[in-house]
């Protein structure tokens, strides 16, 4: 029989994952991104000379599954490593307690590595914008099947109007944005903590010491602002900087100001609610992504990418 021919539209981990589990099977895939670097939300940029994570805070794994063997294969290699099972609850003016739960993985060279360690042996096309995909056809190219490895509503504006597929995908009011603001200090001069979900509050989501869950020590905080201020921030994501130091100085104490600050844009950060499949094939299109499976996640992602994965090769 012949093989499929697969195009995958995305290379983050679920559009990898999806195509590892293709070429378990035998088959190969185009795989193609429009960003520079594999990676996707699990993002890292060297800033001053050192990788920083700007996107995915941390990973967990359930034990005994798929993904737990992905894991323990980059822990072995010290790729990746466990950091915490315990984080901060802080509201608008500090840290209040701390929740123990599942063990927190981080990456000593940052989470866009592991992505990369994922695609060994496949070829990702960075820089390739896809603008259209119908069922057989992706920008005027033939395909027996497509995949949507990246949020719902960037695969909507890939499809038509009147494609049954689109009109089961978010169209953009059930996912939240978030700026990532990275902030570095002359010196540590904050409590120790790994990380804090900060509540109720009109600037932060959550706080990461970077340099803790790199392992590197280095004074290099990670702040996700809420959606309502990405919201009033997305055309110019630094305007964001000034509220998120604020609001971290008041949240750890701190008198002094940072050294060195830079913003990055999430349009689509996370879903608000999960689709209940692990993902969507219809018509020899699929979708694929955090958003599909019980709660997002970088777990969910690859669970999602493998599971379509499989069902396309077991035609």
């Amino acid at each position: 029989m012949q093989k499929p021919s697969v195009l995958i539209v995305g290379a983050g981990i679920a559009g990898v994952a999806c195509a590892q589990a293709l070429r378990s099977a035998g088959i190969t895939a185009r795989i193609v991104d429009r960003g520079r670097r594999a990676g996707g939300r699990m993002a890292s940029r060297t800033i001053n000379g050192r990788t920083v994570d700007l996107g995915a805070a941390y990973f967990t794994a359930e034990p005994g599954s798929g993904f737990a063997g992905v894991v323990d294969g980059w822990v072995e290699r010290g790729l990746a490593r466990p950091w915490t099972d315990t984080i901060a609850v802080a509201g608008p003016d500090g840290i209040q307690r701390s929740s123990t739960g599942p063990m927190r993985y981080a990456a000593p060279s940052g989470l866009r590595g592991l992505v990369v360690d994922l695609a060994t042996g496949l070829e990702v096309e960075q820089g390739i914008t896809i603008e259209h995909v119908a069922p057989g056809e992706a920008d005027g190219e033939r395909y027996d099947t497509e995949v949507l490895a990246m949020p719902d509503p960037q695969a909507r504006r890939l499809l038509d109007e009147a494609s049954t597929l689109r009109e089961k995908l978010d169209d953009g009011s059930g996912w939240a944005p978030s700026i990532a603001v990275v902030l570095e200090w002359a010196s540590r001069e904050w409590e120790p903590f790994h990380a804090a979900f900060v509540n109720d509050a009109p600037t932060l989501s959550s706080l990461a010491d970077d340099g803790d869950r790199r392992g590197d020590g280095a004074n290099v905080l990670v702040a996700h602002t809420t959606a309502e201020l990405a919201l009033e921030h997305l055309d110019d994501p630094d305007r964001a900087i000034a509220p998120a130091i604020e609001a971290v100085q008041r949240l750890l104490s701190l008198k002094d100001a940072p050294l060195h600050s830079f913003a990055h844009r999430w349009t689509f950060a996370r879903p608000t609610s999960q689709h209940a499949e692990p993902f969507q094939l219809d018509d020899g299109i699929g979708v694929c992504g955090d958003a599909w499976g019980e709660r997002s996640s970088v777990a969910t992602a690859w669970a999602s990418g493998d599971a379509l994965g499989r069902a396309i090769a077991a035609g």
